[in-house]
Order: C-alpha cells, then structure tokens, then sequence
C-alpha cells in the first residue's frame, strides 16, 4: 500500500488543500492519504479550537473521499497535547502501517524548513517526501534549499490561498467562495469560527 501522510494546522482546510491531496493522489498513485491536524509548535495566532480544525479536517477528507480516494483523519497529534513533530508523526504511522510505503506531502515553504526541523535526517529515513512548489521554481533551484534532496521528488504546484487569508476575510465578513469545499464553508458559518 502506497500512504500519503498530509500535515498541517487546517484553521481552516481550503481549496488548496483539497487540490493538492487530489494531484498527490493521482501523480504518486497513493492507495490511502493520512491527514494529520497538528499542534504545530511554530505556528501561532490559530482561530478555531482544536475540535474544531479536527471536524473541518474530516470535512476535508469527506470531499477527498468523494472522488475515490481511501482518506482519514488521524487525530493523534492533537490528543497528544503537547508540540508536534513530524518525525514522531512518522514512527507512529509506521506502527499502524508497518513496512508500508509512505510519502510525505509538503508545501515548498514547509519542506524549505526541513533543516530546522527535530531530526530531518530521520524524517528522510522514515518517508520519501513530496514537494509541491511553485511552477516558476526548478527542482534543481527547490533541492538547494536542503541537504536532504536524496528521496524528493518535486512536483510544479501553485494555487494562492492560505488559511490566514481565509481567516482575515471571514473576520471582516468577506466571502470565501470559490477558497473553501463547501461544507468546510458552512461549518464555518454555522459556528461562527474566525469572527473578531
């Protein structure tokens, strides 16, 4: 079986999201995509409570699902209660999947932080890793960025709309049509997450 392990804060899950999970899935020909919500001890300034960034993660994985794809939410990061790796998100995944093929999927700007990360060099052990990086970078330009290039594969992905966009313009009560699945969209609305 082929894993694709998909990390991240999801306040909120949006389009891009959805869009990179569905291109991993056909590009790497994953069987099953892990969509892990994290206490990501870097990022701050989170809107929704943890409960709630889970439930619009299942969200997420439900419009994945309706294409085909086996998707799950895994929750353990968060029942942890404590700051999130990705290394010790790997070994657990390997527990539950053990001798499976797993990949890593990351956005460029989080794979250009591989280096700080808690022991990148076993990250790379653990997983081959998908980056997915804007169009007008070469891969040659994107591996510079890391010493660990050894199991990367880079693949030209693009789509401008970030979580903190979408938070910014529901607090001013904007619409985010077109940014978020719909029923991630009315969740939203429905619990009045994001307003100031």
């Amino acid at each position: 079986m082929r894993l694709g392990v998909y990390g991240g804060s999801f306040d909120p899950p949006h389009n891009g999201h959805l869009a990179l999970c569905l291109l991993a899935r056909e590009l790497l020909q994953l069987d099953r995509i892990i969509i892990s919500v994290s206490n990501n001890p870097f990022k701050h300034g989170r809107g929704a409570h943890d409960s709630d960034r889970k439930h619009m993660a299942e969200l997420l994985s439900a419009e994945i699902n309706l294409t085909g794809v086996s998707s799950e939410v895994c929750g353990w990061e968060l029942e942890k209660r404590t700051p999130s790796y990705t290394v010790d998100l790997l070994k657990y995944i390997h527990t539950l999947y053990p001798s499976q093929h797993i990949t890593l999927l990351l956005g460029e700007d989080s794979y250009r932080e591989l280096p700080l990360w808690k022991e990148p060099g076993t990250v790379m052990d653990l997983c081959e890793i998908a980056v997915f990086g804007r169009e007008n970078r070469s891969a040659a330009n994107v591996a510079n960025i890391s010493p660990y290039a050894g199991s990367v594969r880079f693949i030209a992905f693009d789509l401008p709309v970030s979580s903190t966009e979408i938070r910014e313009l529901v607090a001013r009560g904007e619409p985010v049509e077109g940014l978020v699945p719909s029923s991630i969209r009315h969740y939203i609305a429905e619990h009045s997450l994001y307003r100031s």
